[in-house]
Parts: C-alpha cells; sequence; structure tokens
C-alpha cells in the first residue's frame, strides 16, 4: 500500500496528488490518502467513480479525512 499526505492542501491538490499517485501504482494496488480539506470527501468519492477506482474505505478522525482508494 502507498501513502499520501494531502493534509494543508486546498482543492483541487488533494486530487492532483491523487491522480499523480495513482498513476505510479499497479492494478489492484491500494492508495491510502490523508487529506484535512473537506471537499476531499465529495471530491476523491466522485474522482474514484469516474476513472472507475474504488473507494474501499473512508473515515475522519481529528479533522482528518483518511481514504482507501484501489486502482482499477
Amino acid at each position: 500500500m502507498k501513502f499520501l499526505d494531502a493534509k494543508g492542501l486546498a482543492c483541487p491538490m488533494p486530487i492532483v496528488r491523487t491522480k499523480k499517485a495513482m498513476d505510479t501504482l499497479e492494478s489492484g494496488q491500494v492508495l491510502e490518502v490523508q487529506a484535512t480539506d473537506k471537499g476531499a470527501l465529495a471530491d476523491l468519492t466522485a474522482w474514484s467513480a469516474a476513472v472507475g477506482h474504488t473507494l474501499l474505505e473512508h473515515k475522519e478522525e481529528a479533522d482528518v479525512l483518511t481514504f482507501y482508494i484501489k486502482k482499477a
């Protein structure tokens, strides 16, 4: 699993960084993304669906959103 720290970044940077990180993964691998931008929840959910990746899980702890995205 690869990890991406997108905390402190404002829209659209969490998506931009996530796309770049996903491009380095093989199909089936999982990327963990941590972000603090509240818009990342809707953005990453919609982006994952639009490009065919699977959002396995998302959670929020202490104002940090954590996403697990499986590459298509």
